[in-house]
């Protein structure tokens, strides 16, 4: 039997799946929403649903840790802004294989400030996952495009701290929903505040389908994510987030007919034997 603690881990198996759903979103969606309007609205449904939620099971959103939501709303909403900036700048892939940097990060931000010993087979099994990326989506960066790049590792950073900051909220008991509550509120206020500040795009009522596909797509996501970093092993819950592309590789084929090379379906074999790595890994650990 697994560890109860890379068991839970597992729930980072379903954040995969629902950001891939989620990513089908924002794409179709980019055609015709800036990116600040694309996360005001991946935000906005989320909090509407959770405020819904608490109101109806008198769910207590007052907490102790405000401070540390605080940060963690705000360095997430930073790493999603950015992350969304790269795609606008960068190509795709690359944007996405910085962004995915986060684990490795979290591996160092995990040793240094909770001064937990990493264990090499693990820190391996993090590092195989983000070869896995690299040969996924074959990122290209030229030298005009270095600004944006800094920029994009800087998501991928900050992501890392994020996520880090998740595992704080949990072990000083906060339940998974109020992080997510307190996240997507920070967002949905920076979100409000891009639109304001730059151009805004009529509603129409044919929008409402796609928004309201990533936002409740996103909010389980970000549920799933929080409590995998809550119950399960951190650093194979940030292993286990590189399923996000495997799904949305396969979800390129279903939707765009994107035909996948032999180097690619490597890589997806890459990607998911360091999520199965990590796992055995913390079970004998």
């Amino acid at each position: 039997m697994f560890h109860p603690k890379a068991l839970g881990s597992l729930w980072m198996l379903v954040a995969g799946a629902l950001f891939a759903v989620m990513g089908v979103c924002v794409k179709l969606g980019a055609a015709r929403f800036s990116t600040a309007e694309l996360v005001f609205y991946r935000s906005a449904f989320g909090l509407l649903t959770l405020l819904v939620i608490a109101w109806f099971n008198k769910l207590p959103l007052m907490t102790p840790h405000w401070r540390m939501h605080l940060s963690r709303s705000l360095t997430g909403f930073v790493s999603l802004v950015l992350f969304f900036y790269a795609i606008t700048v960068l190509p795709l892939a690359t944007a996405i294989t910085l962004n995915y940097t986060a684990p490795l990060f979290l591996a160092i931000f995990t040793a240094v400030v909770l001064h937990e010993r990493v264990h090499p087979r693990l820190a391996g099994a993090i590092l195989l996952g983000f070869l896995g990326v690299v040969g996924l989506l074959d990122p290209t960066l030229s030298y005009e495009q270095w600004r944006a790049g800094i920029l994009g590792l800087l998501s991928g950073i900050t992501a890392g701290l994020a996520y880090l900051q998740v595992t704080q909220l949990g072990r000083m008991g906060e339940p998974e929903w109020r992080t997510v509550f307190y996240f997507t509120l920070v967002c949905t206020l920076g979100g409000a505040l891009g639109m304001i500040l730059f151009r805004f795009h009529p509603l129409h009522v044919t929008d409402l389908p796609l928004l309201v596909g990533m936002g409740a797509s996103a909010t389980l996501a970000q549920l799933a994510m929080t409590r995998a970093y809550r119950v399960g092993e951190p650093l194979i819950a940030g292993s286990l987030a590189y399923s996000t592309l495997v799904f949305a590789s396969l979800f390129g084929v279903w939707f765009w007919n994107e035909i996948l090379s032999a180097e690619q379906w490597l890589a997806i074999v890459l990607v998911v034997a360091s999520g199965i790595l990590s796992l055995r890994v913390t079970n004998r650990h």
